[in-house]
């Protein structure tokens, strides 16, 4: 839970009595994590506090602390984490909204278990910093500070290295650095399509990484890396295999942003591939990995396997073993790599590949251990069918459909339907899906191109385990529906409802000293967690202090005030959850300019709707 010290005495709770008029003012759809992040600025520490009622990530693996942080295009940070109660872990999402993080620190601070986490903002926006514990549901005080990093030092021209040397070299604060704060050193050499090539990197001064990859308009497009090659301790190697003819640049990078000192870089002729045996589509071949067999990349004991495909063909490859944690890559006859897996199978540490042929030819499997293990194994590779064309669905439909044995399969080896339908930029829709047999699961993607997942929901829905997923479409086109389980294993009959919910209406506004009687619906707009919420706008003067309070019997109150940039994003000025009481919310605010700002008055939890009774008035 952030610490925000309110003054004067708690209100009671209060007893909505007045009839609530009809008016539900909303507010366009954001994303979950930046309504409920408080805002972090340049030069601040802050005191936090991870404890129970903070939000917790799925399944509770760990709780979690949000702050909101706008940064400029090409502008660089440094958040420092530091907790004497558990071990401290920063993450940083991108200002899209998305739930991969684009960078993490565990003990980056060098001192213990404290962390140090380095970032540049690739484009302008507001950026979501995750203050979480490494693991676990316990946690305690914390201290936060974000400060801004100055332009990095220019990057030299790379000095180039020969097949067959040796350099000695050393990384230092004067080095450029990469976009996540590490300093490193570059190397460039040459080579031809299919030439292998074997980098070590050695250092007692540091954890070393090598990276090897390709300069790309000015920007470097890394291609392979190694942290800890077998029986090297902590030191690199890489066994790479040029996909092309030209120009390759090898960086020497510390694990750790602070590491600094001595190192030896080699690169060397690399070890032949593996040599392929043949297996055929629809077979299972029973293998064994030993000291003795060809080696990968990561200079592992390998066995290839070589099968023929057609363009289109879509394949599955499992991969299990009672021996060693399996990990499975796909290549083409080129030794391109395609796709690689390490637990995607079943039960534990096994792989599968799920997979569609770009064009007719052969391929190689490479089938090794997720680490220096070795033993028997059991390879298949099997036909699946292959993606279909979406059915049309239109707004306002309700159809019943089945998931079977003969439906295609997505990467995670699900069963799924695809539905396509047209939208325009702005317009919300909303796809509930149910069934009594499986645990549903929804994903909206664009139609063309390979699908990728705009949004998903699982549980949306809140009554049990079927699915509702909220939506506003980023801009006009076509758009993918895809409905399926949750797990490789379910199938059965299933209900999809789609309908439009049209375009976001527009807020409304309060004046400061006054109340307004709201009432959230299932009408009002929601976030991606589902929970709905209404918008009042205000006008305020520069340093005026506000007092909000959000005050309802049936929903979990809760607050933001921001406002709209000119690139259309909202930026979150300040939140409150339970300030009032458990479900009442209060937010003391000084407004930081003169301008108009937008107060969202909405529910903490998912689907929540009733009445509520939102005041703005100047602080006493």
């Amino acid at each position: 839970m952030i610490e925000v010290v309110f003054q004067g005495d708690r209100m009671r709770r209060h007893t909505i009595l007045a009839a609530v008029s009809s008016m539900a003012l909303v507010l366009a759809a954001g994303a979950a994590q930046a309504q409920s992040a408080q805002p972090l600025s340049v030069g601040a520490t802050v005191q936090g506090a991870i404890e129970e009622g903070d939000l917790t990530q799925a399944e509770e693996s760990y709780r979690y602390d949000d702050y909101a942080v706008t940064a400029r295009a090409g502008q660089r940070f440094e958040a420092v984490l530091r907790s004497g109660d558990f071990d401290a872990w920063l993450e940083v999402f991108p200002a899209d909204g998305s739930t991969e993080a684009m960078g993490s620190d565990d003990d980056g601070l060098g001192e213990g278990t404290d962390s140090r986490l380095r970032f540049t903002a690739p484009e302008a926006g507001t950026y979501i910093l995750r203050a979480r514990p490494l693991s676990g549901l316990e946690g305690g005080a914390y201290t936060l500070s974000l400060t801004e990093r100055p332009p990095a030092p220019r990057a030299p021209r790379p000095s180039g290295i020969r097949l067959g040397q040796t350099l000695d070299g050393e990384l230092s604060a004067r080095d450029p650095e990469t976009d996540d704060g590490r300093p490193y050193d570059a190397f460039s050499f040459r080579a031809r399509q299919g030439e292998r090539f074997a980098v070590s990197l050695d250092s007692e001064a540091f954890d070393p990484v090598v990276r090897v990859g390709r300069n790309v308009d000015g920007t470097f497009v890394q291609l392979a890396e190694n942290d800890d090659g077998p029986d090297s301790g902590l030191n690199s190697r890489l066994v790479f295999t040029a996909p092309e003819n030209g120009e390759y640049l090898i960086r020497v990078t510390p694990l750790d942003a602070a590491g600094t000192g001595a190192y030896s870089l080699g690169l060397r002729e690399g070890p032949a591939p593996a040599p392929s045996q043949p297996i055929a589509i629809g077979a299972t071949v029973e293998g064994e990995l030993t000291e003795s067999d060809g080696k990968s990349e990561g200079d592992t004991p390998t066995d290839a396997w070589r099968f023929e495909g057609r363009e289109g063909q879509r394949i599955r490859i499992e991969m299990m073993s009672d021996d060693f944690d399996t990990y499975l890559e796909l290549f083409d006859e080129n030794r391109v790599s395609l796709d690689e897996d390490d637990d995607g199978g079943p039960e534990g540490t096994n792989s599968r590949i799920t997979f569609t042929l770009p064009r007719t030819g052969a391929y190689i499997i490479e089938a090794r251990a997720f680490a220096d293990g070795t033993g028997g194994y059991s390879l298949s590779l099997t036909e699946v069918q292959p993606d279909r064309l979406p059915e049309p669905i239109a707004f306002g439909a309700s159809l019943q459909g089945e998931i079977g044995d003969g439906d295609p399969r997505d990467d995670d080896d699900r069963g799924y339907d695809a539905f396509t339908f047209s939208g325009l930029e702005g317009q919300r829709i909303r796809a509930t899906m149910r069934s009594g047999d499986f645990d549903t699961y929804l994903q909206i993607g664009k139609l063309e191109g390979e699908f990728s997942a705009l949004a998903d929901d699982d549980d949306g829905l809140m009554e049990g385990t079927d699915s509702q997923l909220n939506f506003t479409l980023p801009e006009d086109g076509d758009y993918v529906l895809r409905v399926l389980p949750l797990g490789s294993d379910g199938k059965g009959l299933y209900a999809l409802e789609l309908i439009d919910r049209g375009p976001q209406p527009m807020a409304g506004s309060i004046l400061i000293g006054s109340t307004a009687w709201g009432a959230l619906t299932e009408s009002d707009a929601t976030t991606d967690r589902n929970t709905h919420y209404d918008a009042y706008r205000i006008t305020a003067r520069e340093d005026e202090k506000l007092l909000i309070t959000m005050v309802s019997n049936d929903v979990d109150s809760f607050l933001v005030i921001g406002r709209e940039k000119a690139n259309g994003d909202f930026e979150v000025l300040g939140s409150d959850d339970d300030g009032l009481t458990d479900t009442h919310a209060k937010l003391e605010w000084t407004a930081p300019d003169d301008g108009v700002f937008e107060i969202r008055a909405g529910a903490y939890q998912h689907g929540q709707t009733g009445v509520y009774a939102l005041t703005v008035e100047k602080q006493p």
